[in-house]
């Protein structure tokens, strides 16, 4: 049997490959385990980065004042030692992904990670728990006969396994058992064609997975005979020909294993596709997104502005709700405007009764953003250099506006103009929000000279040696 220090290290392995992994799929995340060895054991719980602070209540009332999720269980000691798993699903709590499960070497597991709220889908997220679960149940099972400590590493490098995972289960889901297609070899091409450009330009243009047997259901404009079907491992080549999908509403069909033809019309629902949108694109499951990929690697993001600290600071203003939603839904469509074109740009929240003087380019008449001709006119006039002057009213004051002020602390060299424009500005004027749009995507919220959405990363846990405390005592620590 393994020491108590040896389990400690066991979970301190795992917690900081998934959270490794995690952070590099969906950016700063934690993660967190509670657990018990046997049934008799209480809940002990792992959380170095205090991702379940402010979730006691539902712990609580789970874990201590409930005893189901130890009555109500399987007989774990009558399962198999190894390869078998009895899976726990999310519990469904606000802002967190969990998944757990039960085997013969660990009676109980939960593993958390933050849902960030610009994820695609959180299946693959949940997959790479069910991971977690799988390999701490094995490094205890092992430990008294081989520890390699490998789960780390496995678990930081995880995300192509994890989008498969995903995939293979929606598509056992809709297909059964018996699908064919093999998820793998897709997931690989994928990444290569994003990475290969022709003729200087990244590729653009959807490429549409199907099983053979949903061949017969598609719309094909022109079919190649099967001795004459590109082999799917031949990216250069699928490269050329997705030029012939760009900018249309065709698509190149694929078996999985080779290239068809060329389709346009309604697909099948069990169909796995590729967008690619140049430097970017998206993998779906039956139309709805899995993930997204660049840089040859899968990621959770959906490359859409979380504006989640917009959002909050719109709410706890002096606005009316009605016109915080008003404004937060006029912003949103200028940002996604300005992420989609790749350009960069700064909005001026204006909460003041009276709009403030900006110097900028004066309108004869404001213009009611809640038009959506004017909309429109607002994300063009956005790529001008200079700020949008927005005011409560929801209407466009001014353009091309001038932003200065005196240096402040947080400024950052690294970050531009624009940023540090905005943090001068905003230090010295009340009742303003000022979001800015870089290029290179990030977002940031700016207000009284502080970023409300500036990221702190966590520092790395180190490993421990003594026992996680229970989660009554973690409650009562507070």
């Amino acid at each position: 049997m393994p020491t108590t220090s040896a389990k400690n290290l066991f979970i301190f392995n795992v917690l900081d490959g998934l959270r490794e992994g995690l952070s590099q799929f969906s950016g700063p995340s934690r993660a967190a385990l509670l657990y018990a060895e046997s049934p008799g054991d209480p809940m002990r719980i792992c959380d170095p980065e205090n991702l379940l602070r402010g979730h006691e209540p539902m712990l609580k009332a789970l874990y201590l004042d409930s005893d189901e999720w130890r009555s109500n269980a399987p007989d774990t000691h009558g399962m198999k030692r190894f390869g078998q798993i009895y899976p726990e699903k999310n519990l469904e709590m606000a802002g967190l992904i969990s998944y757990g499960g039960r085997s013969r070497s660990i009676f109980y597991q939960m593993w958390f990670t933050e849902h960030h709220p610009d994820m695609c889908s959180v299946a693959p997220t949940e997959r790479w728990l069910e991971h977690a679960v799988w390999l701490l149940s094995h490094d205890f099972a092992t430990s008294s006969a081989f520890y390699t400590g490998s789960s780390r590493y496995v678990l930081r490098e995880y995300a192509t396994h994890a989008v498969r995972d995903a995939v293979m289960d929606g598509l056992n889901m809709m297909i059964g058992w018996d699908n064919r297609l093999q998820v793998y070899p897709i997931l690989d091409a994928v990444l290569e064609i994003s990475k290969t450009p022709e003729e200087g330009a990244w590729p653009r243009g959807e490429l549409v997975f199907v099983e053979e047997r949903f061949l017969e259901e598609i719309p094909f404009m022109a079919r190649f005979p099967r001795l004459e079907q590109p082999d799917i491992k031949n990216t250069k080549h699928i490269r050329k020909l997705l030029q012939a999908v760009e900018y249309s509403d065709r698509q190149l069909v694929s078996d999985g294993r080779s290239l068809v033809g060329i389709a346009r019309g309604a697909l099948p629902d069990c169909r796995v596709t590729a967008d690619f949108r140049g430097s970017y694109g998206f993998l779906h499951l039956n139309g709805s997104p899995v993930c997204s990929f660049s840089d040859g690697r899968f990621h959770s993001t959906n490359r859409r502005a979380k504006l989640v600290q917009l959002e909050e600071a719109l709410l706890s203003s002096s606005v009316d709700s009605s016109v915080a939603h008003t404004l937060f839904r006029i912003t949103a469509a200028i940002v996604h405007g300005a992420e989609e074109k790749k350009h960069g740009c700064t909005l001026v929240l204006d909460l003041n009764e009276t709009p403030i003087a900006i110097s900028g380019q004066e309108l004869d008449r404001p213009l009611d953003l809640q038009d959506p001709a004017y909309l429109d006119l607002a994300k063009s006039l956005a790529k001008v250099d200079g700020a949008l002057h927005i005011g409560r009213d929801g209407r466009l004051h001014r353009f091309a506006c001038l932003l200065d002020g005196r240096a402040v602390p947080g400024e950052d060299r690294a970050r531009g103009a624009r940023f540090n424009s905005a943090l001068r500005f905003t230090a010295e004027h009340d009742q303003l929000l000022v979001v800015v749009v870089s290029s290179d995507r990030p977002v940031s919220v700016i207000q009284g000279g502080v970023e409300l959405t500036a990221v702190c990363r966590w520092k790395p846990s180190f490993s421990f040696t003594t026992p996680p405390p229970t989660l009554s005592d973690w409650i009562s620590w507070g």
